[in-house]
């Protein structure tokens, strides 16, 4: 894992862009659907030019996507934030297995479907007694990125979280023909408009299509609005 700059925030501006500051490294990442129609594995796409500050749209206008272009002046885009400043466990609900233990918050899904894989991971989790079946839970549960999915070991109680980079990711579908949210990985902090500091993840995503009802953070609507982001 990459070491975190200390510069390194996501601030998110009253009905306008993220700005992006510390340098952090801006790249795509792409789903591939495996055999069974599903979510496989992740494919690294393009990345962009380095830049110390940036602003990525927030409100799915901008004509120069993935960056601002100030057209949510124009759209009088509405970016209130509506996400509870709770922390993740106490949204979570949880499953318990033998070995595995998984909890899941509604509210932060992307609809990824990274857990719908073969059998879905809560399965797996109920028989992860049999190390396969454990092994799969939690490649399904690392694989989720918005973090609304996390798998916790049994024996000490940790969280299982993948080793990611201090970087962001703006996620395509290829197949499906849309362009996801915002992953933002390796618990860079995210800012509210009003000052309020959102908890420090792993894994977190970010609307990016403007009409997510739990703003600032994704809550699956570009796929029922078929969001195409045009990079």
């Amino acid at each position: 894992m990459s070491r975190q700059k200390k510069t390194q925030r996501i601030k998110v501006s009253k009905n306008g862009p993220y700005i992006v500051t510390g340098a952090v490294p801006l790249e795509q990442d792409n789903i591939v659907i495996g055999s069974d129609g599903e979510p496989s594995c992740w494919e690294k796409g393009p990345q962009y030019p380095h830049r110390e500050t940036y602003a990525l749209c927030r409100c799915g206008g901008s004509k120069t996507k993935p960056f601002c272009d100030g057209s949510h002046f124009a759209m009088a885009f509405d970016g209130t934030e509506t996400a509870s400043h709770k922390p993740y466990l106490d949204r979570a609900e949880k499953t318990c297995g033998p070995r595995l233990d998984l909890t899941w918050s509604r509210e932060l899904c992307a609809v990824a479907r990274f857990c719908h894989r073969g059998e879905e991971a809560w399965g797996y989790a109920e028989r992860s007694d049999d190390p396969e079946a454990r092994k799969t839970a939690v490649e399904e549960a690392c694989a989720c990125p918005s973090g609304s999915l996390v798998a916790w070991d049994k024996e000490t109680g940790q969280a299982i979280e993948p080793d990611l980079d201090h970087s962001i990711s703006l996620i395509e579908n290829p197949q499906a023909g849309t362009s996801g949210p915002i992953w933002v990985k390796g618990r860079i902090p995210i800012e509210s408009a009003d000052g309020f500091e959102y908890e420090s993840r792993n894994r977190a995503t970010l609307c990016r299509c403007g009409k997510s009802n739990n703003k600032p953070f994704c809550d699956g609507t570009h796929i029922s609005i078929k969001f195409r982001s045009g990079t």
